[in-house]
């Protein structure tokens, strides 16, 4: 029954996690992109849905790394049988995609942070700035996104035994 919970929230918060960042790349941005051909209107809404959906994204990728290294601490303690079978190097390229997820968010929250954020609400950044500022969330939402996926991908190759 543990393992079976433990499954359960790491699959609901890969849930919030994945489906968020896709429903924010592959749905949302398009959307607005052809409902609000203003640059700076669209920048401030994507900011307060992302700093809504951070709420919920932060505190579930949180419990992904938390549930997934304990459910992998077994084979983690005994590091040398990550690459004795598949599931063990699945697992670390697995970890290694989540460490460079994670450093791909921290760049995003870097690039995005408050006095930007504030800047942008306030309507007071260049127009220069503000599309080259896009571009960059752009590319590491699309980079999130491919990330997250292959990350399940892996995680589906652990769970089938491959």
């Amino acid at each position: 029954m543990e393992q079976a919970l433990l499954t359960w929230v790491h699959l609901v918060a890969a849930s919030i996690w994945v489906g968020g960042a896709i429903f924010l790349g592959v749905v949302l941005s398009p959307a607005l992109r052809s409902a609000m051909p203003d640059v700076e209107a669209r920048m401030r809404l994507i900011i307060m849905v992302g700093r809504r959906f951070n709420k919920i994204a932060v505190p579930s990728l949180a419990v992904l790394m938390a549930t997934g290294l304990y459910s992998s601490h077994a084979l983690l303690v005994n590091y040398h049988l990550l690459g004795a079978s598949s599931y063990g190097t699945y697992l670390a390229v697995k970890m290694a995609l989540v460490v460079l997820l994670v450093a791909v968010y921290a760049v995003h929250v870097r690039i995005i942070r408050k006095d930007v954020e504030e800047r942008i609400v306030a309507g007071t950044m260049p127009q220069a700035e503000l599309r080259s500022l896009r571009r960059r969330v752009i590319i590491l939402g699309e980079i999130t996104v491919v990330l997250s996926v292959a990350i399940l991908f892996f995680a589906a190759l652990m769970d089938a035994g491959v």
